[in-house]
């Protein structure tokens, strides 16, 4: 039997069964992220993230902004959740990321929320900082599929995912938009405030690998499946950009990455001041010789 598109197409409705329950009970001690805070978020316990049984949803709409095989000509349909699993002292959403600026929405509520996107005629769901919400997200979708949702998912993390959580969503996400923030947890513990980055991150970017490989395009240059890595280039090397590219090459030669050059200082960056500046153009060439050899994407 030919295989439907988007994977999701292909659960059955016992699988979608399965997967819920599996993501109910990880929401009942809390073990969703790599925090694993242990809290019942079914009871409205809330833990690292802030978030309790329902997801916290900022805004919606049409993204023209994203790289272009993510937001092709009709936009991403971009979802941005409220809360996060990092706390980057340098995030430029910090008042949805950290301040928590959002509504909570129920999963039939979040279900309308993707099938308004697609009708407004966007290419995909763009789920951004979801790591903290799969469960809710499940539920959503299951609910959304049954009302007729037929665009790709496109998961938009920073990577600091558990494979639990990641596993959940095999056959349901064919685009993987990671974050591979740092090559060295220290960094990550310092100017995120998370344990063991580059460790976790690692082994997270190489699960979606083996989920769906490596980036590809349709006639129009539009993705359909694989993994994209973003790599946002910091002042001073604080980064480790030859270290993360190298890990990469190492997952796949032609793993599809963007280097990206627009670092500002956000938030509580001057606080910082090895982050108090924007990158330099010697840095940010530098950066892109060490990707030099795998699958380029720019803005």
């Amino acid at each position: 039997m030919d295989k439907k598109y988007p994977s999701y197409l292909n659960l059955e409705e016992r699988e979608w069964q399965e997967r819920l329950e599996v993501a109910l009970e990880m929401l009942k001690r809390c073990e969703v992220c790599p925090h694993r805070c242990g809290v019942n978020r079914v009871e409205g316990e809330i833990g690292y993230c802030k978030t309790g049984r329902y997801a916290l949803v900022a805004s919606y709409f049409p993204h023209r902004g994203e790289e272009k095989p993510i937001r092709g000509r009709r936009g991403s349909g971009t979802v941005f959740f409220s809360q996060c699993n990092m706390r980057c002292v340098y995030c430029q959403n910090y008042a949805i990321s950290h301040l928590g600026e959002g509504e909570e929405l129920k999963p039939e509520e979040m279900a309308e929320v993707f099938l308004t996107l697609q009708r407004l005629g966007c290419h995909n769901i763009n789920l951004v900082s979801p790591s903290h919400v799969v469960p809710q997200i499940l539920e959503a979708l299951y609910l959304a599929v049954k009302k007729g949702l037929r665009i790709p998912i496109v998961y938009n993390t920073s990577s600091y995912d558990s494979l639990e959580s990641l596993k959940l969503l095999e056959g349901i996400v064919d685009i993987y938009l990671a974050d591979f923030k740092y090559g060295d947890s220290e960094k990550g513990k310092k100017y995120s405030k998370v344990k063991n980055y580059y460790q976790i991150a690692l082994q997270a970017v190489r699960e979606m690998h083996r989920q769906v490989g490596d980036l590809m395009l349709d006639e129009e240059g539009l993705a359909v499946r694989g993994v994209l890595i973003r790599h946002l280039v910091l002042p001073q090397r604080l980064a480790d950009t030859e270290i993360v590219v190298q890990a990469l090459r190492d997952i796949s030669p032609r793993i599809a990455i963007n280097v990206m050059d627009q670092y500002m200082p956000y938030y509580k960056a001057y606080d910082y001041p090895e982050l108090s500046r924007r990158i330099s153009s010697e840095e940010y060439e530098e950066a892109l010789r060490f990707a030099k050899g795998l699958n380029l994407i720019r803005d």
